[in-house]
């Protein structure tokens, strides 16, 4: 039974790791009715009722948004616009609709572009509890535990609404951090999406040598430590990777200015520089992780 002042019915466009893992520990934790699941697989959606990811399925966006009282995006963002066209002519007044998207400047704008009447229901948000798994079977209920959502309100949110978010997921065990739109793709831009175009990349730099198969032969803990972001789902981050294409951009030039940089270290036979570089990156990251455990 859901707690008083829950969600009674919670819609979830994209029943997959992160969509699913919201239903399942909102479920858990008492704050939502009835889940209905919408998508375009029927074996995904069919897997989610069996895996009791969702109490109910549907295919149709419009029919389901009209029975929300909660409405989650958790689908790859170029798919967005269409849902949100689809959903407002329908949606009540009273329905919340917020997202799970990578990228918030283009979310927000989504949102006044397709739901101008109800800006002062929406709240982009980001969960930060990414993975290479995707679909209903890689949800779990504890998924967000300790984990950090960021949320980037618009100006016409209003204040119930955004605290109805913020409890939904701190329900689920997460911290609930707010930026602007603008400073949340800067950030993830640096720390998100270069990472992953970098280890797209760099297989596909590997996958295309005339021997590959014996370079992959050869691959060990390094490898699979750089590339494990590179099995991600790949519609996903393309989307992702265009809808921040300016933050992305500026990072890729950073970072490709870093490299020209080490590239003349090494051609110079720079010991000492290299050192100095390679100690540098060490301790930011022995400094991260260990921030990183204590917050997990």
């Amino acid at each position: 039974m859901a707690e008083q002042g829950a969600i009674g019915t919670l819609v979830v466009a994209g029943v997959g790791l992160i969509g699913g893992s919201l239903a399942l520990a909102a479920r858990h934790a008492g704050r939502v009715g009835r889940v209905i699941g919408v998508g375009r697989s029927p074996a995904n959606m069919q897997r989610a009722l069996e895996l009791g990811v969702v109490d109910e399925v549907s295919h149709d966006i419009a029919e389901a948004c009209a029975r929300a009282d909660m409405v989650l995006l958790a689908t790859p963002v170029g798919q967005m616009a269409a849902l949100m066209h689809a959903m407002a002519p329908v949606l009540p007044a009273h329905t919340i609709v917020t997202d799970a998207g990578s990228t918030k400047g283009d979310v927000a704008a989504l949102m006044r572009a397709c739901l101008p009447a109800q800006l002062a229901q929406c709240v982009p948000a980001h969960p930060i509890a990414g993975s290479d798994l995707s679909g209903a079977a890689a949800a779990q209920y504890g998924l967000y535990q300790n984990r950090k959502v960021v949320v980037t309100p618009l100006p016409e949110t209003a204040v119930a609404v955004l605290q109805a978010v913020r409890e939904l997921w701190q329900a689920c065990g997460a911290s609930v951090h707010e930026m602007s739109a603008a400073e949340h793709d800067s950030v993830f831009a640096s720390v998100s999406h270069l990472p992953h175009v970098l280890a797209f990349a760099f297989v596909d730099m590997i996958a295309a040598h005339p021997d590959a198969a014996r370079r992959f032969d050869f691959a060990a803990t390094g490898f699979r430590d750089f590339t494990r972001i590179a099995g991600s789902h790949p519609e996903m981050w393309r989307d992702i990777a265009l809808a921040n294409r300016d933050a992305l951009l500026a990072e890729l030039a950073d970072y490709q200015a870093q490299l020209a940089g080490l590239q003349t270290l090494i051609a110079d036979a720079d010991a000492d520089a290299m050192q100095q570089l390679f100690e540098r990156a060490r301790s930011a990251r022995l400094a991260w992780h260990q921030r990183f455990v204590r917050g997990s």
